[in-house]
């Protein structure tokens, strides 16, 4: 894979020419190596909401089933009538996770943490996760999710790098591991768990649709990015992960 400042300086130009108002960023577990991070305030906040199952239930779930309150494979209904309510019999949080029409499932999932925790899945991000990494600027407000760029860069970099078991459990190193990689067999759309594999062994989420923000990462190869296109435009989601991924020779 091209080296990583290569792949910046690709990832730079495309925006430029084809968004040049978007949010970006493309680093590292060390953190960002190029984006437009110095051109908004460093405390501008953006609308994020398409990515809140990534940002927000993903790790929840992650920090339940780490601490043995949810089992993937087990199905709603052991966990009471609330839990499955709306489901098909047999549903499990895998199904869910699992689904390729993501609505209806990401409201079963929210649910579903929300009946298990006994509080709502703002507060449970916010204390299991935004507020241990760092992630100040990350909220919830009149329903919709916000983050600067700063705050998505540390999500990134933690799930490249989980560093201390006893950090956020939702991004333990075993979480990650379980859900960047194929969780539905022979079955297509293949998904791990929220998220959607991609080529060059990376891995993808980002709102449905032609626009919206979206975050990709490749814990093979060390690297992550992040674009947030501007708003009513058509976001180049293919052509930037090329350019941030793509390697120059056959893998």
């Amino acid at each position: 894979m091209t080296p990583l400042c290569d792949q910046a300086t690709a990832v730079r130009a495309l925006v430029e020419s084809a968004d040049p108002g978007a949010v970006w960023a493309v680093g590292g577990p060390e953190g960002p190596r190029a984006g437009s991070d110095g051109e908004h305030p460093a405390d501008a906040a953006f609308d994020v909401d398409g990515l809140s199952a990534v940002l927000a239930l993903w790790p929840v779930i992650g920090s339940l089933v780490d601490e043995g309150a949810l089992r993937l494979h087990t199905p709603l209904a052991a966990y009471g009538d609330a839990a499955a309510e709306g489901t098909p019999a047999g549903t499990t949080a895998h199904h869910l996770l699992t689904h390729p029409a993501g609505t209806a499932a990401l409201v079963h999932l929210t649910r579903l943490v929300e009946h298990l925790s006994g509080s709502p899945l703002a507060d449970l991000a916010a204390a299991r996760i935004w507020h241990p990494l760092g992630m100040t600027g990350t909220r919830f407000a009149d329903g919709t999710l916000h983050a600067p760029l700063a705050d998505l860069v540390r999500f990134l970099c933690r799930l490249l790098d989980p560093g201390d078991p006893a950090g956020p459990p939702g991004i333990s190193r075993a979480w990650t591991t379980e859900s960047l990689r194929i969780r539905t067999g022979e079955l297509t759309p293949a998904r791990g768990l929220l998220w959607d594999p991609a080529p060059h062994g990376v891995w993808t989420h980002h709102a449905p649709g032609p626009g919206g923000p979206a975050l990709w990462i490749s814990p093979r190869h060390h690297r992550w990015a992040v674009l947030l296109p501007t708003a009513g435009r058509p976001a180049p989601h293919m052509a930037f992960r090329e350019a941030a991924f793509a390697p120059t020779t056959p893998e």
